[in-house]
This record gives structure tokens, sequence and C-alpha cells, in this order.
């Protein structure tokens, strides 16, 4: 009888978690937008579950940044700001070069690349294709991969976290921006740095392509107004 005490709590976490996890897939994908405004309860009858568990999961989108939660106004989801673009773009400047230059040291072989190499295939034939979205999911399997793969799991943490955090502002702008032919060969020219062990050239290539990219999306919420949704 005991035993099957502990059983209760795990099934509440397991209903937080895919509370937390499908809340925020929807932010991030802008099914939820900047500024809107969900109740409790409505989120709860949309997921299909408790509220116990939607308000935990509530709690934990604050703390990653993403929304504001107000007693029994439920959540509002936070705008994307240039600022914050700013703040973030400074951070993977910082962070995704490095990473970058960590892979090219280690030295692996093709085969431990090959999701690098997979995630540049992709995104070519996209931009042959003209499919925004195929280019988009490519981009972000290059990024986790280069994260990943970097061999530094608290650099990789921290990169995937701010990652999240900029996913929003990026599939918003998708569509206003030019098809990203030169972002798509900045990714292979890392490729290729990385391969040759090119600890410097890899580092420089990224950080010249996180600095570009970086100022064209924070040019694009400033023209667009996505600054005060």
């Amino acid at each position: 009888m005991n035993a099957a005490l502990p059983t209760a709590p795990a099934r509440q976490a397991t209903a937080a978690e895919t509370a937390y996890q499908r809340l925020k897939a929807m932010i991030l994908d802008n099914l939820l937008p900047p500024g809107s405004q969900r109740l409790e309860a409505e989120l709860a009858v949309q997921l299909g579950l408790s509220r116990t568990p939607v308000r935990e999961a509530m709690l934990r989108l604050q703390q990653d940044g993403l929304v504001t939660v107000t007693p029994r106004h439920g959540m509002r989801v936070q705008p994307i700001s240039a600022a914050d673009m700013r703040d973030i773009y400074d951070v993977l400047e910082s962070l995704e070069p490095k990473a970058a230059e960590l892979l090219a040291r280690r030295g692996l072989d093709d085969a431990a690349l090959r999701p690098l190499a997979e995630a540049c295939d992709a995104m070519e034939a996209a931009i042959a294709a003209e499919d925004r979205p195929a280019w988009a999911r490519a981009d972000e399997a290059f990024h986790h991969g280069l994260a990943t793969l970097c061999g530094n799991r608290r650099l990789s943490a921290m990169v995937m976290q701010v990652w999240d955090q900029s996913h929003r502002a990026r599939m918003f702008t998708l569509a206003m921006r030019p098809l990203p032919a030169r972002s798509t060969a900045e990714h292979r020219a890392t490729l290729v740095a990385i391969r040759a062990g090119d600890a410097d050239g890899a580092r420089e290539v990224y950080r010249q392509h996180r600095q570009r990219g970086g100022a064209e999306l924070i040019a694009l919420i400033e023209r667009s107004g996505l600054a005060w949704l």
C-alpha cells in the first residue's frame, strides 16, 4: 500500500511537464502570439488538462521570460522587443562562435559531423525550393547540432536556452526577410572550417554570421512595429 503513494505526484509532474512543453511550443511558434492573454481555465480546456498543471506550467514560462502571470487574469505572452533581441544576440554572438571554435578543436570525423552536414544540405535544398519553413527547421537543426557537439555541456545548455528566447522573433520575421541564401552560405563556410580543424576560422565566420543576422532581425523588428505588440 505505502509503495503506491509516490505514483500520484509522478503523474502530476508528468502533466505539468506536458502542459509546459505544449504551451512553450505554442508561444515559440507564435500560435500564442505576443501580447495575447489567456486564462488558466481556458488553457486547461484547450490542453485537455486540469488547472493545476497548467498553473505550474505558466509559472515556469514566467521564469523563462516568455509570459507574465497575473492572479485571476491568467498569463500574457511577452512582447517581442528590439531591446530584448539586442541582449539575446549579444549573448549568442559570444557563445555560439565559441561553440564553433571548440567543435573545430575536437577534430571529429565526417560521421560525427553528419547532423551539421545534413542541416546545411537541407538549408540549401530549401533555398532552391524557396521553402522558408523548411529552411527555418534546417537552420534550427544546425544550431542545435553545433551546441550539442561542441563538447561543453554548460555552454550547450546556455546556447539552447537563449536560442529558445530568440525563436519567436525569427519565426515572426521569417516571411519579411530576404530569402536567406547568405546565411546558408555562412553555415556551410562554418562547417568547412570545422572539418578542417580551423578553430580561429570557424569562430570568426560564425561571429560575423551572428552579428549580421542579429542586426538584420533587429532592424526588421524596429521597422515592423513588433516591439509594440
